[in-house]
């Protein structure tokens, strides 16, 4: 669970917070740590060396949910990121569509992987990133992602901010 649940998707309050993080503190180095609220625990950032993550909207529980209404909520959410992407995209162009699949099939086989997309996996954001950069003068990158953790859990559209580029691993580099 996240800090956003049981909160109505707002389009304006998300954009705002994903502009606000390109202004945002990042640690240089350092382990990566996600906090909690202090009260319910519920995920509300993680920073690691280079990034910051935010949930922006967390989506009802699926328990119980089938189809048609389960097929209403993945839509629901994927409406949600592309309404961001559209509007963030006439701020910075087009963006691009990084795939984790690499780094996440070489995590789940117990290797080694970016602290970014560890920090991703971590809070079960596997879904494709949604990528400008860079988009500030510092040299900043920021993407969007929508994750679903099991049949259960609901759907979390999250932002991050990161001062490396985010790319692509190719499925023959070295480790992540």
């Amino acid at each position: 669970m996240t800090c956003r649940a049981g909160e109505a998707f707002d389009a304006e309050r998300a954009v705002a917070e994903v502009t606000g993080l390109l202004a945002a503190p990042v640690p240089a180095d350092g382990p990566t740590a996600a906090e909690g609220d202090p009260a319910t625990g519920e995920w509300t950032v993680t920073v690691g060396a280079g990034f910051r993550i935010v949930p922006l909207w967390e989506g009802d529980p699926l328990t119980g949910v089938y189809a048609p209404e389960w097929n209403d909520a993945e839509e629901a959410a994927e409406a949600h990121l592309a309404v961001l992407a559209r509007v963030l995209g006439d701020r910075w162009g087009p963006h691009r569509t990084v795939r984790p699949h690499v780094p996440l099939m070489r995590w789940q086989g117990g290797a080694p992987v970016e602290p970014l997309f560890e920090a991703l996996f971590a809070e079960d954001l596997y879904g494709d990133l949604v990528v400008w950069g860079p988009v500030a003068a510092g040299g900043r990158w920021i993407g969007l992602t929508l994750g679903h953790s099991d049949g259960d859990a609901p759907l979390v559209l999250a932002a991050l901010v990161s001062e490396r580029p985010i790319t692509e691993p190719e499925d023959g580099d070295g480790p992540l």
